[in-house]
């Protein structure tokens, strides 16, 4: 829940100054991180003391698909990042988020590696990219975001056949 708390905080400190004030962006992505690294505490606290729950399994994922939204949405409306990389991932989040619920009553599909390293390499190309960088670092930044984009899309592919499956066993 602290993640969804941090989503308005971050976006304020995002756009403040225009979203071109170097102390708003290194806040917004302390603000990010922080965000980001409660997901890690929260996963090491469900796994080590047996919390892992249903509910677990649905809200860290909406959190982490908040978070991530809120930047990717941020960065595109200040012109840092094309559209098009935010609408796929916003595409892919919210199927995988529709396809969660279309199987819930027969099973819940937790995160998968892939989805875990997904979410990992999207989070370190948008401190990438919320960090006041220097054009040199662009590179790096597209290269980044462009692995995020292909994991992206194939954990996409795989959390559908894994819907899939779950509702054919079910059914069967």
């Amino acid at each position: 829940m602290s993640r969804l708390v941090l989503v308005p905080l971050f976006v304020l400190a995002l756009f403040a100054g225009g979203g071109e004030d170097t102390g708003w962006r290194i806040g917004a992505t302390v603000l990010f991180a922080i965000a980001s690294l409660t997901d890690q505490v929260d996963g090491w606290v469900a796994r080590r003391y047996g919390l892992i729950t249903d509910f677990g399994k649905i809200a860290d994922p909406i959190a982490d698909k908040a978070l991530i939204g809120a930047a990717l949405v941020g960065l595109s409306l200040l012109g840092e990042l094309p559209w098009w990389v935010t609408i796929v991932i916003a595409v892919r989040e919210i199927g995988v988020t529709l396809l969660r619920f279309w199987v819930i009553r027969h099973g819940v599909i937790p995160a998968s590696r892939g989805g875990k390293a997904k979410t990992m390499t999207q989070i370190l190309a948008i401190v990438t990219y919320l960090l006041p960088l220097p054009d040199g670092a662009l590179p790096v930044q597209w290269a980044l975001m462009g692995l995020a984009v292909l994991l992206t899309v194939v954990t996409g592919a795989d959390y559908v056949v894994r819907a899939v499956r779950l509702r054919a066993a079910a059914r069967a």
